[in-house]
């Protein structure tokens, strides 16, 4: 992130007003650079095109399939539930029903796929490897470390099968109406129950529309494709949560870690047999 000097103002361009709030407080805020950066930065779960690739006919869809990582990133006190979500589905507006049930297929999906023996398998060798390549690292920081990879190089074998994906999925969703998608989340939009207010407390976002604005520019997940711009988006999630640098070593491990989830991807994404699995799809 960009260094603030503390307490003095920092505009971020015409269209967003000058900004006086401390670096802490900027991430949640949309008129300081660091919020503007905030999708400079990945979190712990982006497997946005897992979630949305078989749904671009609906763009609506895909932007529901969407919304909880946007969410996670750009107003982390915010989150949407599944039952809130639900009562949406009868809604009169077409692209309304379309995001309730894109929330449903992330959350559906969400449910079984940390589940599954090769997630669990993947995730755990991934993080005995890289325990290894990090010395005197005896934290959480390899656990971490492999669970998001996993997921972000499912995008990247999502990408590298099909060369139009992710120019697809960014071209589909730049139909959206990124207001409407914040006005249908605050419609569901709760507290999560560490925060001292009432569960049931309805949360306003105002800062989603300008995060998906920025998502569509950002365009991160091209990023996936290259070691050394994925080392680098790795590194900025370290500093998000505080902690140590990786280090330009992984660059030599980070290709048969891909080959490791290219091998199965396939498996990753299957439900696991005994598990039954909700299948909210587009509503007509």
């Amino acid at each position: 992130m960009p260094a603030i000097n503390r307490g003095t103002s920092h505009s971020v361009g015409s269209w967003l007003s000058p900004c006086t709030h401390p670096p802490t407080v900027c991430p949640t805020c949309p008129t300081c650079p660091t919020y503007r950066d905030t999708f400079n930065t990945t979190t712990n779960r982006m497997n946005y095109l897992a979630h949305g690739c078989r749904f671009l006919d609906s763009p609506y869809f895909v932007a529901g399939t969407a919304v909880p990582d946007w969410l996670s990133v750009i107003d982390r006190k915010v989150r949407v539930r599944g039952h809130a979500a639900e009562t949406l589905l009868a809604d009169e507006d077409f692209a309304t029903r379309q995001l309730a049930a894109g929330i449903l297929r992330h959350l559906a999906d969400d449910r079984w796929f940390h589940q599954t023996r090769a997630f669990a398998e993947t995730s755990l060798r991934f993080a005995v490897e890289l325990r290894q390549r990090l010395p005197d690292d005896e934290g959480f920081r390899p656990s971490f470390l492999g669970h998001i990879l996993v997921e972000i190089l499912i995008d990247a074998t999502l990408m590298e099968r099909d060369p139009g994906l992710a120019a697809d999925y960014y071209q589909k969703l730049g139909r959206v109406s990124a207001t409407h998608v914040q006005d249908v989340v605050n419609r569901i939009a709760r507290i999560p129950s560490n925060h001292h207010v009432p569960s049931n407390h309805r949360v306003p976002t105002n800062h989603l529309a300008v995060g998906i604005a920025r998502f569509l520019e950002v365009r991160f997940l091209y990023d996936y494709l290259d070691d050394a711009r994925l080392l680098f988006r790795l590194e900025q999630i370290m500093r998000r949560v505080g902690l140590p640098p990786l280090g330009e070593h992984l660059l030599s491990w980070l290709p048969a870690a891909r080959a490791v989830v290219a091998q199965r991807c396939d498996e990753l994404l299957t439900p696991p047999a005994a598990t039954p699995v909700a299948d909210p799809s587009p509503p007509t």
